[in-house]
């Protein structure tokens, strides 16, 4: 049964760090104490399920398209994510999302390590995801992938420059 969000935000300590890991299918393998107590989840209700137990509706496609584009390639990439908790809250997080690799270069995994947000990072985010969303709405992945694709154009930015550009 899906989770119904809600309008309750969620914060952690900016010295916290909440810890992923999965494996090549995002099927997670591992999270520390600070990922479960901010989502709400016990160990055993989040090993071995797909990470977007986590994905919030508000969330653009286009980002997780263009993040699992990346990691496929053996790049990390750093994004702004709202996540949904157990109870329907949510939080944000900038994450940094790199592949693991095994001794002979092959990716097998996947390790997400997530800190608190800039506020005036959110100040861009939230209304670009917004518009993404609204596209993705009357045009599919395609219209919002061309907007940010615009935009990073006019920015001289790729994705992750962007972002880490607040």
């Amino acid at each position: 049964m899906p989770i119904k969000p809600n309008n309750n935000e969620r914060f952690f300590d900016e010295n916290k760090i909440l810890v992923s890991k999965t494996d090549v299918k995002g099927r997670i393998t591992y999270v520390n104490e600070e990922f479960m107590k901010i989502a709400g989840y016990d160990e055993q209700e989040l090993v071995g399920q797909l990470h977007s137990i986590v994905r919030h509706p508000d969330m653009p496609h286009i980002i997780f398209k263009m993040l699992w584009e990346y990691l496929q390639k053996g790049i990390e990439i750093h994004a702004y994510v709202k996540n949904v908790c157990e109870d329907g809250s949510f939080y944000w997080v900038i994450a940094n999302v790199s592949p693991s690799f095994d001794l002979e270069n092959r990716i097998i995994g996947f390790h997400s390590a997530r800190r608190v947000p800039r506020p005036k990072a959110l100040e861009v985010i939230k209304p670009l995801y917004a518009k993404l969303l609204e596209a993705e709405a009357k045009g599919g992945m395609a219209a919002s992938e061309a907007i940010l694709t615009k935009l990073l154009k006019e920015k001289g930015y790729e994705y992750d420059e962007f972002i880490l550009s607040f």
